[in-house]
């Protein structure tokens, strides 16, 4: 069979419903964000690493802000999930709670190579902050929510104080994705930290 015989006969390329190809684009941010650095990615960089037009990009994501904005939900909503995993282990003592909070946190918080905060920082530098704090509030919220069983303080305190232990993991996992501080080392002073937060 000639080859342009074997081109007529070829199935036609299938074409990705919408939200698996939001998938595909994503993934692929991720890569070049992994690859090249949060500075390549452009929807021009993305459309030729997908191997699609740029007008498909151009349809889900507008403008480079929309996709570091979805880029950064999506590694965040893999960081929540992976965070509630860890957690849902069944009844803990004060400091067995603590001790898994530290430690599911600054894994998440460091998971993915660094990427998380990659993108971070270029929407720190942007006029988007608002998804940066956004996502923070939701780490205080799940903060809340694992903390208060032990809860001993007036209102609202337990959330004034998770404001903190929230800002104090963030920093220690960039400590921990520069290679500053060792897992254990990290997981050690966080721990004391949350501890240390919690007392009355």
């Amino acid at each position: 069979m000639r080859p342009e015989e074997r081109d007529r006969t070829a199935a036609p390329q299938r074409r990705l419903p919408k939200a698996d190809r939001r998938r595909q684009l994503l993934a692929t941010a991720l890569a070049i964000v992994r690859d090249e650095g949060a500075d390549r990615l452009t929807l021009g960089q993305l459309a030729v690493r997908a191997k699609i037009s740029k007008p498909v990009v151009y349809d889900h994501f507008q403008t480079r802000s929309a996709l570091l904005i979805a880029l950064y939900e999506w590694i965040d909503a893999e960081r929540i999930r992976a965070f509630r995993d860890a957690m849902a282990v069944g009844e803990r003592t004060r400091e067995e709670t603590i001790g898994l909070l530290a430690s599911a946190y600054l894994r998440c918080a460091s998971d993915m190579t660094g990427e998380f905060h990659v993108v971070g920082a270029a929407l720190a530098g942007s006029d988007q902050k608002a998804i940066y704090q956004t996502l923070l509030d939701r780490s205080v919220e799940m903060f809340v929510a694992v903390l208060e069983p032990f809860d001993t303080f007036p209102d609202r305190e337990l959330e004034r104080r998770c404001i903190g232990l929230v800002g104090s993991g963030e920093a220690l996992s960039a400590a921990m994705v520069r290679g500053l501080l060792g897992d254990a080392d990290a997981i050690t002073v966080y721990a004391s930290l949350i501890a240390g937060g919690l007392a009355p």
